[in-house]
């Protein structure tokens, strides 16, 4: 039994090593602390970063500082060509979304007005973005899934059509697309995706809080001014992108002599059929073309041993923002991300530090990663998995960091990704030296993991690992965590008001940061790497992967 160490016991794991010198790895723990991550936060969420927007002034101005962070703390430059960072091109299209957007039917007009009832984006890398007269197609939640014989389109010709479709993906049978746990098939992006490849002129979210698990002033602050995208490609595109309140939807439908609620039931079905709803639309939306450069900060510490230092460790914590963007209530437009995800990024410094003190580095090499542009649909780390600075068959995990307990210490602590991988035994054995259970994503209808950056390393089959924040904080009442995280969720998430207050409580950041140092220590020290467990939807990608690694 290999023994995986934290805090004053070992705990005995069947896979996993920590260190020769458990003593020394002890110490450099006790190098995270809320001072290591609190002047990080502070200076990446100023306003003179003005909110880290891909690209920008602030964009750059962050890089620069994580560069000269790892520089301080002894790393060797992270990218192929010996730099410290890895720029990838962004093409920013911004759409001059038009006041209101009309339907008709049978000389009948419904409009719905732009922010309070839609939101449109365009789908295309162009000046314009136009649909003309196209006519509205409900599809259910637009999705093909054959290992769940589910297909909602049924082969039905859809080329220039307007599709309409639910949010998140069916949720009445745990043994169809996991229940109430969100699959990658509820994300917008999939769905979008799914549209274009029918030939559709574009597509419409219905957007509900319960769905997409935020309220819709998300929606109006992400998909609004400046949208980055990576250079289109030769796949399929839609003209236009867009969402549309629930009641919004209500009034279109009704247009038509359906009712969203009956067709809301309907799509719950593997039987379903796209209803053509008879109403036609036209929009066209003059569209700003903007091409800038982000990047990835990448840092490395190369492995002590000769026969695992071509392999890696990877973490990841983005470093971007929403930049400036609409203004609130208060009039303040910058979008700073103290918690999403400067906190996430102070975390990952933090567990370098500790790392670097260790007096031999661990057999695997470890890759410190701050990734751009996530916040526009995980862009960065999709160009890194697409350009990898190690084969994925030689990274041996990913461990990423997006957001952080500023509540204080819990007695659980969450885990996105729980049960997929044989990351779980040595997660559970860290957290119980801490006194914490370990439990799978708590908000699992919101596809947690689907929705940040482990998911770009996942699909090309390496074992990743999402650490979240608690909900079952010390000495708080059973639902005070839950209501903490939903009234971020509600309040901050994506707004201005995302910034640095002097009452966060670092106690739960600091545990959440040990626990990633002694699972990447672990990881990285181990005579095996992790694997996904059999039947897992990543698992191919990874046999894959270790088959072209092979000598």
């Amino acid at each position: 039994m290999a023994l995986v160490a934290c805090g004053d016991k070992p705990v005995a794991d069947s896979a996993f090593a920590v260190a020769p010198e458990v003593g020394a790895a002890e110490e450099a723990v006790k190098l995270i602390t809320a001072d290591s991550m609190r002047d990080h936060i502070i200076e990446l969420s100023d306003d003179k970063y003005e909110g880290r927007g891909p690209g920008s002034r602030g964009d750059r101005m962050a890089r620069d500082y994580l560069v000269e962070q790892l520089k301080a703390l002894g790393l060797q430059p992270g990218a192929a060509d010996g730099s410290w960072q890895q720029p990838f091109n962004l093409v920013g299209v911004t759409a001059e979304q038009p006041a209101v957007w009309r339907f008709a039917k049978d000389g009948q007009e419904t409009t719905l007005k732009q922010w309070d009832e839609f939101i449109v984006a365009s789908g295309v890398q162009a000046e314009r973005a136009t649909v003309a007269d196209a006519e509205l197609v409900f599809v259910g939640y637009g999705i093909q899934a054959p290992e769940y014989q589910w297909d909602d389109y049924k082969g039905m010709d859809l080329r220039g059509k307007v599709l309409v479709m639910l949010n998140n993906d069916p949720s009445w049978d745990p043994e169809l697309f996991a229940g109430e746990t969100r699959l990658y098939y509820g994300r917008w992006s999939y769905k979008y995706e799914s549209a274009a490849a029918q030939g559709a002129a574009g597509a419409i979210i219905i957007h509900t809080t319960p769905s997409a698990g935020y309220p819709f002033q998300v929606v109006q602050t992400s998909w609004t001014g400046e949208q980055f995208e990576l250079q289109a490609g030769d796949e399929p595109r839609m003209q236009v992108e867009g969402w549309v309140s629930e009641d919004a939807a209500r009034k279109v439908i009704a247009m038509s002599g359906h009712d969203l609620d009956a067709l809301r039931e309907a799509a719950d079905n593997r039987d379903f059929a796209p209803v053509p709803l008879g109403v036609s639309t036209s929009i066209a939306m003059d569209v700003s073309i903007n091409r800038v450069e982000s990047a990835n900060v990448l840092g490395q510490i190369p492995g002590s041993d000769p026969e695992l230092n071509d392999e890696v460790v990877i973490y990841t914590a983005h470093h971007d923002h929403l930049g400036i963007g609409t203004p609130d209530a208060s009039g303040d437009n910058i979008y700073n991300g103290a918690m999403d995800n400067a906190s996430g990024v102070a975390q990952l410094l933090a567990i370098t530090r500790a790392i670097k003190a260790l007096p031999e580095a661990p057999r695997r090499s470890i890759l410190i990663a701050f990734v751009g542009a996530e916040e526009q649909g995980l862009l960065g780390s999709m160009y890194y998995a697409a350009n990898p600075t190690f084969p994925p068959g030689k990274i041996a995990a990913n461990i990423n960091y997006d957001g952080g307990n500023i509540w204080g210490h819990t007695h659980d602590l969450t885990f996105i990704g729980l049960g997929k991988s044989t990351i779980d035994g040595i997660v559970k054995g860290i957290a119980a030296q801490q006194n914490r259970v370990v439990k799978a994503d708590q908000f699992a209808d919101r596809g947690y993991f689907y929705r940040s950056d482990q998911f770009s390393f996942a699909k090309i089959g390496v074992p990743a690992l999402y650490l979240d924040t608690g909900t079952e904080f010390v000495d708080k009442p059973a639902d005070w965590g839950e209501q903490q995280v939903n009234h971020y969720t509600d309040v901050n998430y994506h707004q201005p008001s995302d910034e640095y207050d002097p009452s966060w409580n670092f106690d739960g950041m600091i545990e959440d940061a040990s626990l990633g140092f002694w699972t990447g220590l672990a990881i990285a020290n181990s005579d095996t790497m992790p694997s996904w467990n059999p039947g897992d939807e990543f698992e191919a990608a990874r046999l894959e992967a270790l088959e072209a690694v092979k000598d």
